[in-house]
């Protein structure tokens, strides 16, 4: 047994590198700093109620037991989940790297150029199986990318109809998600069996491509929607399977506009549900209104081939108050995984694996046939559906006697799923199931005559240079090598707690125990999901102070949407469905603005005062205005500016007296947890990012886990799921993510830390992380002034610091500064959020004081270097500042520049070991994607 604790491991200072902080912030103990910098209105001395601190190895040996309460199956259940196989070289070196799943979104391109790449991969694939343009680089599940295409069709559409229609056979799931979604922005859901035909108004029609029970139509049934949706001004999408569309035409090429689904059974475990990459592409013309992430290539100061984000911000599609996406996230991990999945296995492997597994569904049903059992569908891909009259539980019910899930429909109708792991031995115990002893011999012949794909797919030479494990392994090895991640150091990100992701805590999401479990499978396979999502939901709810946690949304902008949703569901139960106003203050994030139109809500802008704080007197004003319609207000704490406003229990107060619920943005959480309750200093509601102050890695910007967390009286409205009775209450709002428990297969990961740090450990986690930020901002505040502070000069866990005033005196902004870090081998803060012209520097409790130092030590080291701009040593435009940052390209090549090649890449406190070489110099923003470079709208924007 260790004799360290896991939380001496956790946090990263010494007691005698805190004592050394300590003196630098002018504070004689961490209690005092403490006290000083949390208003004592809010402060909770009490401590956690969790279970004492388990070490490492019974942390481990516990979740193997919750493990060994699972029970993997055969899965051949369907509904858009199937088994796979993770190529082991991926699994080993992506998956499982943390060169991969510590990496941050890349907003610093110049650094991030390997999981660009891989991101681009991604793209390429899903635009070429799916015939389109364009795809973005991931979204969060299939049934919200369907979602997320309803409304990108409404938007985009000439109809002014508000009806969509969806195919009766899309997945119930997606029915149930678009549902949530389009109630609340006053969309029509129409679900109709399409060979009826469709209405004659309508904005958008979504097919599933194949359906949810298997089916596959003629080719002229799929084209006659394109042509019926395009004489009413409609647009068409096709919610398609990847690995069908290996075999069977290309959406793009019968008429869809877009294409969206998921990547899972590309490489993806199922892992109850997720996190996996679901997908979204489009025709040309509608790019621009793509949600999510959109990777381009441009170049760099040399005219070298680079990539970066088309659309650099994170809120890149957030359109005021005409919002139809609060994405600000994707699945890069998962995406990456899928996307090299097709990188190993090239266009050839994976139409032998379709085919394979097309051939042995087509086996067995010729089997079921000659055995007297009635198959619904001629045509189909992987999916046989039985019909077998007043049976089908005892069918099902047999066949997990032999290990096998199968889906039930109905009295008279059993779903059989063929997937990448499916065998003859498999069909052979499905046969048994039906009474049946036979031997299935893979068939042909199930594609509808003439829906055969004849189109070219993955051409490009990536998907077809690494046929071996020795390629594919030298490939990862590369793109990773060109990336900054959080295993070569510090990544000081404001708002986005960078820390560390403990390897004891990353271990089981591999385990086949929590891998290998559909999320539809019987609640009795997922005993061991069950007690974990239970502890870690009650150990949430203790530490925020509220009554009932759903751990469903897979994002933290999902969160925020489940969160509002309950709110409006709490005013509507309470026969106040004009309570539509929603208060915000101008420094939010934008998200928050998003999600609120999202939830059928009306923005309103509160303003803040010069330091940063709530005005009270405007939001007492604007409260008293909307007196009989605030729904709520939307508020971080600690603020968006990085400080503990001594007014949040005044505002609560304010709110709650007009009528209104607080929303409390629990993106700060990790500058709370041991000292203060969102869920008793005033909150109604918050959602959590987990990973964020739980631990989970970001993985390139994504995966993440957004849970929503709220009082008694919102509990009856948080999210729910037709397809699990015990995933939310009756009365819940609808599913707000695909699965029943959003990505469960990474929950094990927060549980850990949680179980792993104890009461005592998150208590001091917080502290020192209070006490790392308060210490940059001592250090540095004499060389970049610390923008906003609170009580005694004192910030949160993250400080701003401003450098508009040298920007305006030298030119040098914020970009220079943080392209130069990278030659001092950092990533940069975050850059002009909350405020143009600011880097926000977050340390996290997880960096000890010599990578702290360093940091300081370049930031003060590049002050002196924008000194001698000012003082004309150089000129802006030839200072290592705006060149920066220098490959060792550059260095070999001829030097014209007015400073030595040494003070390029090798600048103050820089050694040559482990010197980390950026791929590319200073990327051009605007070059190669048509100045796809939008900001985020300022929040005075929404005022009218």
């Amino acid at each position: 047994m260790t004799s360290t604790s896991f939380a001496d491991r956790h946090i990263g200072p010494a007691e005698s590198e805190q004592a050394k902080m300590l003196a630098e912030c002018g504070y004689g103990s961490l209690d005092a700093l403490v006290e000083a910098a949390v208003p004592a209105a809010i402060r909770d001395t009490r401590e956690l109620d969790l279970p004492p601190a388990a070490s490492e190895e019974e942390a481990t040996a516990e979740l193997r037991k919750l493990a060994a309460r699972n029970r993997p199956m055969t899965q051949m259940i369907g509904l858009g989940y199937y088994d796979t196989l993770t190529p082991p070289v991926i699994r080993r070196n992506v998956l499982e790297s943390p060169a991969w799943y510590t990496a941050y979104t890349p907003y610093q391109p110049e650094i991030s150029q390997g999981r660009l790449e891989a991101l681009l991969n991604f793209q390429t694939m899903v635009a070429d199986l799916t015939g389109l343009a364009t795809a973005n680089a991931s979204l969060l599940d299939e049934s919200t990318a369907v979602a997320e295409a309803v409304l990108l069709m409404r938007r985009a559409s000439k109809s002014r109809s508000a009806k969509v229609v969806l195919d009766a056979e899309c997945l119930p799931q997606t029915i149930a998600v678009v549902r949530t979604r389009a109630e609340a922005v006053g969309i029509e859901v129409e679900v109709r069996d399409l060979l009826t035909g469709l209405p004659d108004e309508f904005f958008g029609v979504v097919v599933q491509y194949p359906g949810a029970s298997g089916v596959l139509r003629g080719p002229g049934f799929y084209t006659a929607i394109g042509e019926t949706a395009r004489a009413a001004g409609a647009l068409y999408c096709a919610a398609a399977d990847l690995l069908a569309l290996t075999m069977i035409t290309a959406p793009g090429e019968f008429g869809a506009d877009l294409a969206a689904g998921s990547t899972q059974r590309f490489g993806l475990p199922l892992g109850y549900g997720g996190p996996h990459a679901g997908y979204l592409s489009v025709r040309a013309g509608l790019e621009r209104s793509l949600p999510g992430r959109l990777v381009g290539v441009s170049v760099d100061a040399d005219g070298a081939p680079a990539y970066r984000l088309a659309l650099q911000t994170r809120e890149q599609h957030i359109r005021r108050e005409k919002a139809t996406s609060n994405i600000c996230t994707a699945q890069v991990l998962p995406a990456v995984l899928a996307g090299m999945y097709a990188v190993y296995h090239g266009p050839d492997g994976l139409k032998r694996i379709a085919s394979r597994v097309h051939g042995l569904a087509a086996g067995l049903a010729t089997a079921l046939r000659d055995g007297g059992v009635e198959v619904v569908h001629d045509g189909f891909f992987d999916t046989v559906l039985a019909r077998v009259p007043g049976r089908a539980a005892r069918v099902v019910a047999d066949a997990r006697r032999f290990g096998v899930n199968l889906g039930l429909v109905g009295d008279d109708h059993v779903r059989v799923a063929c997937d990448e792991v499916t065998t003859p031995d498999t069909l052979r115990r499905v046969l048994l199931a039906f009474e049946l002893e036979a031997h299935v011999t893979p068939g042909s012949g199930a594609l509808p005559t003439g829906l055969a794909r004849q189109s070219g797919y993955l051409t490009h030479p990536v998907f077809h240079q690494h046929r071996s494990e020795t390629a594919m392994l030298r490939y990862l090895r590369r793109l990773s090598d060109l990336d900054y991640a959080l295993d070569r150091g510090m990544i000081p990100l404001g708002s986005c707690t960078m820390k560390l992701n403990a390897t004891t805590e990353m271990e089981p999401i591999s385990w086949p125990e929590f891998a290998g479990l559909h999320p539809f499978a019987p609640a009795g396979d997922a005993e061991g999901y069950r007690e974990l999502t239970a502890q870690l939901s009650g150990w949430l709810a203790e530490v925020t102070g509220y009554h009932t946690v759903s751990l469903q949304p897979n994002a933290g902008s999902q969160g925020e949407l489940a969160g509002l949703l309950a709110i409006r569901a709490y005013h509507r139960a309470n026969g106040q469905p004009e309570r539509e106003i929603c208060l915000i203050p101008s420094s939010a994030h934008g998200t928050n603005a998003a999600s609120a139109v999202l939830a059928g809500m009306r923005v309103v802008v509160v303003a803040c005062t010069e330091d940063g704080d709530v005005d009270l007197a405007d939001l007492r004003a604007k409260v008293a205005q909307h007196a009989d319609t605030l729904a709520a207000i939307m508020v971080t704490y600690p603020s968006t500016h990085g400080v503990y406003e001594q007014g949040i229990d005044e505002i609560a107060r304010i709110v709650h007296g007009g009528g209104g619920q607080v929303y409390l943005d629990g993106a700060n959480l990790n500058a709370l947890l041991g000292l203060a309750k969102p869920g008793e200093f005033g909150g109604d509601v918050s959602h959590l990012n987990l990973h964020k102050t739980f631990c989970i890695p970001h993985g390139g910007g994504g995966p993440g886990v957004g849970p929503v967390a709220v009082r008694e009286h919102l509990a009856p409205y948080l999210p729910n799921h037709p397809l699990h009775a015990g995933a939310g209450p009756e009365t819940g709002v609808g599913p707000i993510a695909a699965a029943p428990f959003g990505s469960a297969s990474i929950l094990p990961i927060s549980w850990a830390y949680v179980r792993m740090m104890g009461a005592a450990g998150l208590t001091s986690a917080t502290k020192v992380a209070v006490l790392a930020a308060n210490y940059v901002a001592a250090r540095l505040g004499p060389h970049y002034p610390v923008l906003y502070t609170g009580e005694g000069g004192l910030v949160a866990h993250e400080c701003i610091l401003d450098l508009r005033p040298l920007t305006k005196q030298t030119g040098v902004t914020v970009e220079d500064v943080a392209k130069r870090l990278v030659d001092y081998g950092f990533h940069a803060p975050t850059m002009s959020f909350p405020v143009a012209g600011t880097l926000m520097v977050e340390p996290t409790e997880s960096e000890d004081a010599g990578e702290i130092d360093r940091f300081c030590d370049a930031m003060i080291a590049i002050r002196r270097e924008i000194d001698q701009v000012a003082d004309g040593t150089w000129t802006l435009e030839r200072s290592p500042l705006r060149n920066a940052p220098h490959t060792a390209e550059l260095l070999a090549g001829e030097w014209d520049l007015p400073y030595d090649r040494k003070l390029a890449v090798y600048p103050a406190g820089v050694s040559a070991k482990g010197k980390y070489w950026p791929p590319v110099r200073r990327i051009d923003g605007a070059h190669g994607d048509r100045n796809l470079v939008c900001s985020c709208p300022p929040l005075t924007s929404y005022e009218n």
